[in-house]
């Protein structure tokens, strides 16, 4: 890895100018996270009952107390072995932040199609305490644009806010709810794609380091990542199986 090497003044000088640069991405950040928050509500009609490790649950009980629940849509349909790499990854991250999000008044959860005793086996090989249900027996998943038919793959398709190929009958994305003190529901926000991105703290980190991401020179971005127990024996994930 060749590089420039510096003074130690002169490294100072080029660190302050970086510095002035990344304080003018927080503050744009911090806009745009404004702007987020002060999107439009849209109201949760639908009745929609999941499959859980507390029996069966509605929608406004998912958020247990709380006045705000980020759901991870999970990539893990009926039948499948295993969960989707990328998810897994992403998910890695879940356990360490729903306490702290506890505090702020947030409930977080995934959500699959599987279900519920698929998704309690590989939440078991994972290691996983965030609470996992199932939404196998309602639309949930296809209402967010996150689950689709064996005869849509490889057509096009609603996702991410646009048309685009389906490649897997699953697809992730995460959305975010609020409940006003009448019971009602609302979506708040949805992302999808790269607009996860900002949830993987493994990113955020190899950002710092010298090689960033070093992603470049393979064939599709996350080609790199295995579920955490697989990194000395798994092959090159599949294309199509996560997010790009």
């Amino acid at each position: 890895m060749s590089h420039a090497v510096v003074s130690m003044s002169e490294w100072l000088a080029a660190r302050r100018a970086l510095l002035a640069r990344e304080k003018e991405f927080t503050h744009a950040r911090e806009a745009l996270a404004a702007q987020r928050r002060d999107l439009p509500w849209v109201k949760i009609d639908k009745t929609y009952v999941f499959d859980g490790p507390q029996g069966r649950e509605t929608l406004a009980d998912l958020f247990a107390g709380k006045g705000q629940l980020i759901v991870y849509h999970f990539m893990l349909g009926p039948g499948w072995v295993q969960g989707c790499p990328s998810c897994s990854y992403l998910a890695d991250h879940f356990d360490g932040a729903i306490p702290h999000l506890a505090q702020r008044d947030v409930t977080m959860l995934a959500i699959s199609r599987a279900p519920l005793a698929e998704i309690d086996n590989y939440k078991k090989r994972m290691g996983w305490k965030f609470k996992w249900l199932s939404s196998n027996a309602n639309d949930f998943n296809r209402d967010f644009a996150v689950s689709f038919g064996k005869d849509e793959i490889g057509s096009d398709a609603t996702y991410n806010f646009g048309t685009t190929k389906a490649e897997s009958e699953e697809m992730p994305g995460i959305s975010v709810f609020a409940k006003d003190k009448a019971g009602n529901v609302f979506r708040t926000y949805s992302a999808y794609a790269r607009g996860l991105d900002m949830i993987v703290g493994t990113y955020q980190l190899l950002d710092l380091a010298p090689k960033g991401r070093d992603e470049d020179s393979l064939p599709w971005t996350m080609a790199w990542v295995r579920r955490h127990d697989e990194y000395e024996t798994a092959a090159l994930a599949k294309p199509g199986c996560c997010c790009s």
